[in-house]
């Protein structure tokens, strides 16, 4: 039980990596408190979790909203007692051209993605330093070291993050709080999965064909991520062996960005 006497708080929870990551945590018999916007979705992805050593609660709120995730990790406190690990995963995606994108959705995706992170990061780090040390995971993307056409906002957001990550890991490294982003390819959530529908309607070929031809036409490695694969490397950032790896972005990217 790698996990236990840890209390983590996981944004965007309730789905797709969050979930596997939420899944991975309690299996190693930490208390999780799960964060989401879309409640109904979210309960029922936790109600699916195979028994587990550890507990969680849900929470739900928009980390957009300071006050929500102020609300967040006073409740986490309130429920377990501390904070020792924060999972800032929380995204959502939004495709067009930069000069049709529309701009209530660059500020949602930015305020989803980036000052969420912001907002949980600085509510949680007093509670990491009065309790000795804590692990911070901020979930950026391969599009955090690269680019993409008509993805404006979740590039800006990824590559922000990763701005976040080392400076906060350089303000608090005395603090024994390490901060690092983990930067996948394409994984297999149901976010993908609402891409791939699309991309399968609007080229008139099936979603296989959408995963080979397009999604990892250019990628070195022709295949997708698994959520547990990119739980299994959050959980390793929190571990002991993981105390020296800070203000790192982690590929685990089929190769996609090694060229």
């Amino acid at each position: 039980m790698k996990l236990i006497n840890n209390v983590a708080v996981v944004t965007g929870g309730g789905s797709g990596i969050g979930l596997a990551v939420v899944e991975r945590f309690l299996g190693e018999g930490a208390s999780v408190a799960v964060n989401d916007v879309d409640e109904d979705s979210a309960r029922e992805g936790l109600s699916n979790l195979s028994d587990s050593t550890g507990n969680f609660v849900f929470i739900k709120g928009d980390v957009s909203d300071a006050g929500d995730c102020r609300g967040l990790i006073e409740a986490a406190v309130g429920e377990f007692g501390d904070v020792d690990i924060l999972v800032n995963n929380a995204g959502l995606q939004h495709v067009a051209p930069l000069m049709e994108f529309p701009e209530e959705r660059w500020e949602h995706l930015l305020g989803v993605m980036l000052s969420g992170a912001f907002y949980c990061t600085k509510y949680s780090l007093p509670l990491m330093i009065k309790r000795g040390g804590g692990r911070i995971i901020n979930m950026s993307s391969m599009y955090g070291l690269t680019g993409v056409k008509y993805k404006a906002a979740y590039v800006t957001a990824k590559h922000g993050l990763l701005g976040l990550t080392k400076v906060t890991a350089l303000e608090h490294a005395e603090d024994n709080i390490t901060v690092n982003a983990v930067c996948p390819s394409f994984v297999r959530t149901p976010l993908l999965e609402k891409q791939l529908d699309d991309q399968a309607r609007a080229h008139g070929i099936d979603r296989e064909e959408v995963i080979e031809k397009v999604i990892l036409a250019d990628a070195p490695v022709k295949r997708l991520l698994d959520p547990e694969e990119v739980a299994e490397l959050c959980l390793y950032l929190t571990s002991e062996a993981a105390r020296n790896i800070s203000g790192s972005a982690i590929p685990i990217d089929i190769g996609s960005t090694a060229g």
